[in-house]
């Protein structure tokens, strides 16, 4: 059993279209886990890729989110994202409490009405693009528009704050060096924007989430100020960032294997399983998220982590994963259907993904029934990508009919 060994440097900069980063599949080779170097932070992490490491880890609670906080820990951006008091670093049972509370507003009848929503956005975008004529941008029309406007709309943010909500979002998720007061002064700008709505929520609530959050109860337990601000700056990230980045990745995917378009177009009803297997394999991000700290000496996969070790996990290495998915680099429509981890695992599982769900369901499902010539209005390889962030999308999409 080793307790130590030579950090490997992982940038996790690769960008090229929706192509694996060889330095992931290289890690994901190794027979433990690793020791690696991110651009950010004073000290080193091991790194778990295999599906089962990654399960055990994420519900093992000798690893902690919380622990985390107020140590410059390892992490791809300047700016750590996370505020302290975000579900996002919360351990059990503090966690439990605020999802639980919060997953009030996520039950299957609320979605259901956010679903009308998100049809009725869908197909006005739509129209709109097709009133435009072909050839036209499919991330300006579709991708970024309907995760953004319904996240949005969902929380009651008033119309015209929504360019400074886009504009704060993307400094938050930029990667650069010379970003980071940039990105921390974004953070303080939403915080204080979602604390000032609220005080407003509680003294005339709407039929917006901010208000349902607000009025959410379990016995006497409520949400405070500060946890719904929070809260909802999560909710406004991780409402850009997944749907946004995702509807542009699937709608690639389609363009650009066109087996997947005619498997769809010839059974609709099997949309939710094949979205789901493109999302397993789509790598809609770069390396790594927010890492854990060992609370003790834990014995893992050959290795002594140490107590104050720190430990990130790998989703994307986990989805394709060998031992779990039978040739697990193919998209295959046809996959029984098995969970994976895009949406995070264990206790830290996005509390969104009903809302991203539909989403997806409808802004996919509504462009194949509606452009049943759709195609790229370029090359493949003329795609430009975002290189700027963590995420990994296209920036632009020119489709035509």
């Amino acid at each position: 059993m080793t307790s130590s060994g030579e950090a490997i440097t992982c940038p996790f900069d690769f960008s090229k279209a929706l192509e694996f980063d060889p330095t992931l599949a290289a890690l994901m080779a190794r027979e433990s886990i690793t020791r690696i170097r991110l651009p950010y932070g004073d000290a080193d992490a091991w790194l778990v890729t295999g599906f089962e490491g990654v399960r055990q880890v994420t519900t093992d609670q000798r690893f902690s989110r919380a622990g985390i906080m107020g140590f410059d820990y390892p992490r791809l951006t300047p700016e750590p994202i996370v505020s302290p008091e975000s579900i996002n670093v919360m351990d059990p049972p503090h966690s439990t409490r605020l999802r639980r509370l919060a997953s009030q507003a996520f039950a299957k009848r609320h979605v259901e009405l956010m679903r009308r929503k998100i049809v009725r956005l869908a197909d006005t975008l739509l129209d709109e693009m097709a009133e435009q004529g072909p050839p036209a941008d499919l991330v300006q029309h579709l991708s970024n528009r309907l995760p953004q406007q319904t996240i949005y709309d969902v929380l009651g943010i008033p119309r015209e704050d929504w360019p400074r909500m886009q504009e704060y979002a993307h400094q938050l998720l930029a990667t650069g060096q010379d970003g980071r007061e940039t990105a921390a002064n974004a953070k303080a700008r939403l915080r204080e924007y979602f604390g000032e709505l609220i005080q407003e929520r509680r003294r005339t609530p709407g039929k917006d989430l901010i208000s349902g959050l607000a009025a959410a109860k379990d016995g006497e337990d409520a949400f405070d100020d500060q946890e719904l601000a929070v809260m909802a700056l999560t909710l406004v990230l991780s409402g850009q960032d997944t749907a946004t980045c995702q509807i542009s990745n699937i709608s690639y995917l389609l363009l650009t294997r066109p087996e997947l378009m005619k498997h769809l177009r010839s059974r609709p009803e099997t949309l939710t399983d094949v979205l789901n297997e493109m999302l397993r394999i789509i790598p809609f991000r770069k390396g790594v998220g927010i890492p854990r700290v060992a609370l003790e000496d834990v014995e893992f996969d050959g290795v002594l982590i140490r107590a104050g070790d720190f430990v990130h996990v790998s989703y994307l290495t986990a989805n394709r994963d060998a031992e779990r998915y039978q040739d697990p680099g193919t998209i295959d429509p046809e996959r029984p259907s098995a969970p994976h981890m895009t949406f995070g695992w264990g206790g830290h599982r996005c509390i969104a993904v009903p809302l991203a769900m539909a989403e997806l369901e409808v802004a996919v499902g509504r462009l194949v029934e509606r452009f049943p010539n759709l195609g790229l209005a370029v090359p493949p390889e003329d795609v430009h990508w975002d290189t700027e962030t963590i995420r990994r999308f296209p920036l632009e999409l020119p489709v035509t009919w």
